[in-house]
């Protein structure tokens, strides 16, 4: 706790623009039991940084401007994804660490806090982009490439850096992947914008996939998921059965079209139908229950992600859906329409808008189903359809006021002539 005894020794240890984060405290040296630890089980926790045989695991990232900082930890089980800008030359390529493969591979993980049990992270792929910004695959990732200066080029820089950890439900992280970006640079470059990334999965899961980074992109499904009392959000694992409507089929028949979904789309308006045949011996209340389990399907969400990436624990980051009912008076009402409004806005700035979903309605249309004499038939339509609206502001440009001059002069400044 900063106090007037000890704050100049505050300020010269963390005074600087950057500053490491690794602790004075941590004793690396596993080989040397702590007696205290002795009954301790020690295992990772969320936000704890992630050690390794020398230090922690970094994830380069900018601090006060955009150039790379090497003392940012990555935090387990904190997903991130960082730019930043490096210095480089092609005479020196060779002895910058931050644009070798080993410095981002070469130093095993801790499985577990303070422990002698370590896990090496393995090349999942690496990737070649060539001056044009043209990427190829490599077929071997076991292929060790270390900076080389080839005809006035320095090749097999790292321009960007994805780790992938995998841990188990007692915080031990089993498994650690990379994949890798390779680039070159030529005598006119001075400097490199690289990226970096993590994520996070639990063995035996698969991870949810997503529609966006942030802001959805139109084409891909709406994520949607329920919410039990006290929990996240729960998702179905099938991206493509998050939130549905009625598939329309051929013959047009309702009872055929049971269970046959069709994936909302973001920015995709649809309708679809079919027709149901009601014959004089069909009940009322069988029959509306059969209708909202076509029009809603058999597990309608009760919230949907407001950006592509929302994640499951961040509930603010979920909208609500809201449900309304348009109905007649009379003894039997049965369900005809069901009307999905997505109202959605340009969030973030003008040059790369992210759309973010706001507002949520569905809507069920009721009409009255009257008594059929004997022997008589009807045929009703039911309509499924979905709408997406824009409800973003226009965009007006902000300018800066103009600046103020406040000049003072002397009160004899005009003398003689005032």
């Amino acid at each position: 706790m900063p106090a007037s005894e000890n704050f100049d020794q505050f300020l010269k240890q963390f005074g600087n623009p950057s500053f490491s984060a690794e602790p004075d405290s941590w004793n690396m040296n596993t080989d040397a039991p702590n007696p205290s630890d002795a009954n301790e089980t020690y295992r990772y926790k969320y936000g704890v940084p992630i050690q390794t045989v020398d230090a922690f695991l970094r994830l380069p990232s900018p601090v006060v401007s955009s150039w790379c900082s090497d003392a940012n930890p990555a935090g387990f089980l904190v997903n991130q994804a960082t730019k930043c800008t490096r210095s480089v030359s092609v005479e020196k390529c060779g002895n910058i660490q931050a644009v070798s493969m080993l410095f981002y591979i070469n130093s095993s993980i801790l499985a577990v806090p303070k422990s002698s049990q370590m896990v090496n992270i393995t090349v999942q792929s690496i990737v070649v982009q060539s001056l044009n910004g043209m990427r190829t695959l490599l077929n071997g990732s076991d292929v060790l490439r270390l900076p080389l200066i080839l005809d006035e080029l320095c090749i097999n820089i790292v321009l960007g850096v994805s780790y992938h950890i995998t841990y188990t439900d007692a915080g031990e992280i089993i498994e650690a992947a990379a994949s890798l970006v390779l680039g070159a640079i030529n005598k006119e470059v001075l400097s490199i914008q690289q990226s970096f990334e993590i994520s996070f999965t639990q063995v035996n899961t698969k991870p949810v996939p997503l529609s966006g980074n942030p802001g959805y992109i139109v084409g891909l499904p709406i994520r949607a998921g329920f919410r039990p009392q006290g929990s996240g959000i729960i998702q179905n694992t099938n991206k493509y059965s998050q939130l549905t409507i009625l598939q329309s089929t051929s013959n047009q028949d309702c009872l055929a079209a049971q269970g046959t979904r069709t994936p909302i789309l973001f920015g995709y308006n649809m309708i679809s139908g079919c027709k149901l045949r009601i014959t004089a011996d069909m009940k009322c209340q069988p029959l509306t229950q059969t209708l909202l389990d076509l029009l809603k399907g058999q597990s309608f969400p009760e919230y949907v992600a407001s950006f592509g990436n929302s994640q499951a624990q961040d509930v603010l980051d979920w909208v609500p859906i809201t449900h309304l009912h348009t109905s007649e008076q009379s003894s039997c009402q049965i369900p005809v329409s069901l009307e999905i409004e997505v109202k959605w806005t340009k969030y973030g700035s003008l040059v790369n808008p992210q759309a973010r979903i706001v507002n949520v309605t569905a809507t069920i249309t009721t009409t009255t189903a009257k008594q059929l004499p004997l022997g008589r038939e009807r045929t009703i339509p039911i309509i499924s359809s979905v709408v997406f609206t824009d409800i973003s502001s226009p965009a007006e440009p902000g300018y800066k006021a103009w600046p103020t001059i406040n000049a003072k002069l002397p009160f004899d400044f005009f003398f003689p002539f005032v």
